[in-house]
């Protein structure tokens, strides 16, 4: 089966004022997957059997616990301590072997620790992002290789942040061969070290800005500098 492309997402965050439009893409991934898990779906079987199962991550619980809906999160929660009780009950059923040889012994608890280091892992709102953004990934490159207004949208966008500068680049190995590779390659190079620079530059004049002597100075760029560069440096916008 073909895999679905999410063209309207993808264009509109890259015509987005931001210094990173995969952290945007992100999100709004996000935001969605907040209100759909604290929405009317919580109470459909088959989602809560994936809420139950994956849990949240320490993260994405406090800002469930935000969202205002505590009742929701009390129900959420609730069964979802039940699948756990249930399942480590079991794994912990099982007559303690304090003999035998050291191997055996660590096989022995390494099923509890292996679920609970699991869970610790595990988050349905991260899994539900991470699907979505796999995809839209794979949309930017389709794009990329089909769509010259895209190729526009990108080559005049304000570059990426470091992690997801990595990835793009990581990731056109798998989708672009040739000349195109190419020239996604230094282009993607080109954005980024270039905006990096700006966005320091801008930095570099916030805290000269502190200088007695550039009182009566204009703040040019810099005044939202420091939110600029946290999004460049650690992916949060």
């Amino acid at each position: 089966m073909k895999e679905k492309l999410y063209t309207i997402p993808v264009n509109d965050a890259f015509l987005e004022d931001c210094e990173c439009p995969l952290c945007l893409m992100i999100k709004t991934l996000e935001t969605n997957a907040i209100e759909f898990t604290m929405g009317p779906s919580y109470m459909e079987d088959d989602i809560r059997a994936e809420t139950d199962k994956a849990g949240f991550c320490n993260h994405h619980i406090r800002v469930l616990y935000e969202n205002q809906n505590r009742l929701g999160l009390a129900l959420i929660l609730k069964t979802h301590m039940d699948k756990t009780i249930q399942h480590l009950e079991s794994l912990s059923s099982n007559k303690v072997k304090t003999s035998g040889s050291l191997f055996k012994r660590k096989q022995e608890t390494s099923t509890i620790a292996s679920y609970t280091k699991k869970l610790e892992n595990s988050c349905y709102i991260c899994d539900k992002i991470n699907t979505t953004f796999e995809r839209y990934i794979a949309t930017i490159f389709s794009l990329y290789q089909n769509d010259d207004q895209f190729r526009s949208k990108f080559s005049n966008s304000k570059g990426f942040c470091t992690s997801h500068y990595g990835l793009l680049y990581e990731e056109s190995y798998k989708y672009l061969n040739g000349n195109l590779l190419e020239r996604f390659i230094k282009e993607l190079n080109d954005l980024y070290f270039y905006n990096m620079k700006r966005v320091k530059d801008d930095l570099e004049w916030f805290i000269d800005k502190f200088d007695y002597r550039n009182t009566n100075e204009p703040w040019k760029n810099s005044k939202d500098a420091l939110p600029r560069t946290i999004t460049k440096t650690n992916s949060i916008l």
